[in-house]
């Protein structure tokens, strides 16, 4: 007997408290909506979690809309399969397209890793055994229902759904949710209808690559990201803050090596990289790209420069644009294994932008020992992972059962992120033609979260709160 509901409930069962694992659960009568399905990353009590139940019973929901292919919003997708959700997977065309390549690397990943560990025999579990498989991964791809930006979809029970461009990455959307009855708190903003708008990641104004965040929707509630929500990003360019240090690495015949997500960050990084090399700011050397999901996922950028999506003036052609001419494409582990061999300078990027698994670690224990490496963070680094470990100057790293010491110059390279900060939220949130009358602040770290419920209260007045895991509201 499906679980039932008099009233509309949200509860929040990832990205409380934490920034992965987004999960948030929305139940109105005759209708159990679940919006993101990411995996928990970073600190080992986190990625437990990954693990256990859910807290609700997957069999029973009627519909999962996904917001963006990244892995903290789409990665345990495969595993609520396997709990025996068999509905359908709302998300934009090219988010269809990314969560693809994301959920067979992860799938892909677990299984390798899963593997190297019996092999090693460095697990504490024998056998170790994958989260999930390839063979899970290609049966939730067959699930996915793709509809475009600004169109609605009748999801049954009078509840409807329409995205909007976020932003964030090629394909990410914020989620606007409308459903018959009177919020509990007053008359709803939209003729009798509530509605609830899931922000999913909130992407950045005036960046290359990326369009800019749609204007917000009139809404009763709003589920906002916080990831940088006590914080602005610099505007210090990025040639500024790596000229000195690249050319020292130039100078020295050593690699820079850049962890990055294959999605979105690699061809921003390469389309920076290209622009300071041509202009002859930075020495122009090969720049390697070493994950098969990058390249695939550049080729799919390529596709989308002209709908919308993307700022169509970043290139003219696809990749060959993206990336700067001296650029060399990995797809095979052979051609992986012989970046050991070459020396340097030169620029290597590969995947994981965090260090929590990919090819970047084998670069890492072979790079990390020595001094004329440097390493370039480009990204948010969650608790808990090695890219936090570095940042925070650890001296050794933990990879494949050894402790790598650290030797190369690590440095972050600030404003490359595909999220909002503090004021591009705000100004987000300004943009709607009223304020929320809830504001329900997740997807960041628990100081972070509670700075921002307080700027939002100064600004719009909004009830706003910073739920906890497993927490639930009456709307």
């Amino acid at each position: 007997m499906p679980p039932t509901v008099d009233r509309p409930r949200l509860t929040f069962h990832g990205a409380a408290g934490t920034v992965t694992g987004s999960r948030h659960l929305l139940e109105v009568p005759g209708c159990r909506l679940l919006v993101d399905c990411g995996l928990f990353q970073g600190l080992k009590e986190l990625r437990l979690r990954n693990w256990q139940d859910p807290g609700f019973e997957p069999g029973f929901l009627d519909h999962v809309v996904l917001t963006h292919a990244h892995i903290d919003h789409t990665g345990w997708v495969p595993r609520l399969m396997q709990y025996g959700y068999r509905g359908p997977l709302h998300c934009a065309p090219a988010t269809a397209e990314l969560a693809e390549l994301m959920l067979m690397d992860a799938a892909h990943l677990q299984e390798e890793d899963a593997a190297f560990a019996n092999k090693q025999g460095y697990s504490k579990h024998q056998p170790a055994e994958p989260l999930y498989t390839s063979i899970d991964a290609l049966a939730a791809l067959k699930l996915l229902r793709p509809h475009d930006y600004g169109q609605w979809r009748d999801l049954g029970a009078g509840v409807r759904l329409r995205f909007g461009n976020s932003g964030h990455i090629l394909g990410a959307a914020f989620a606007e949710v409308r459903f018959p009855g009177a919020a509990a708190r007053g008359a709803t903003v939209n003729d009798g209808e509530t509605t609830v708008v899931f922000g999913g990641d909130l992407g950045r104004y005036g960046v290359p690559l990326h369009t800019d965040p749609e204007t917000l929707p009139a809404c009763d509630a709003l589920v906002l990201e916080s990831t940088y929500g006590d914080r602005d990003h610099t505007r210090e360019p990025v040639l500024d803050q790596i000229r000195a240090a690249f050319a020292e690495t130039v100078r020295r015949r050593g690699i820079v090596l850049i962890p990055s997500f294959a999605v979105a960050r690699a061809q921003l990084i390469g389309l920076i990289l290209r622009d300071l090399m041509r202009g002859g700011d930075l020495p122009e050397v090969p720049l390697h790209i070493d994950s098969p999901m990058a390249i695939d996922a550049t080729l799919i950028y390529s596709r989308h420069l002209y709908d919308g999506n993307l700022d169509p003036d970043v290139t003219e052609d696809g990749r060959s644009q993206l990336f700067p001419r001296k650029v060399h494409l990995h797809r095979t582990v052979h051609e992986s294994k012989q970046l050991n061999h070459l020396p340097g300078p030169r620029v290597i990027i590969a995947s994981s932008g965090m260090m929590t698994g990919g090819r970047i670690l084998h670069h890492l224990v072979r790079r990390l020992p020595e001094h004329h490496t440097l390493v370039l963070l480009t990204g948010y680094q969650a608790v808990g992972t090695r890219g936090r470990s570095l940042q925070e100057g650890a001296a050794t790293l933990r990879m494949h059962g050894q402790n790598v010491p650290v030797n190369a110059t690590v440095m972050t390279v600030e404003g490359l992120s595909s999220h909002a900060d503090r004021g591009e939220i705000l100004r987000w949130v300004a943009t709607a033609p009223r304020p929320p009358r809830r504001i329900f602040v997740v997807h960041g770290e628990p100081e972070s979260s509670a700075h921002l419920a307080e700027r939002l209260r100064e600004a719009t007045g909004a009830e706003v709160t910073v739920p906890g895991m497993g927490e639930g509201f009456d709307l």
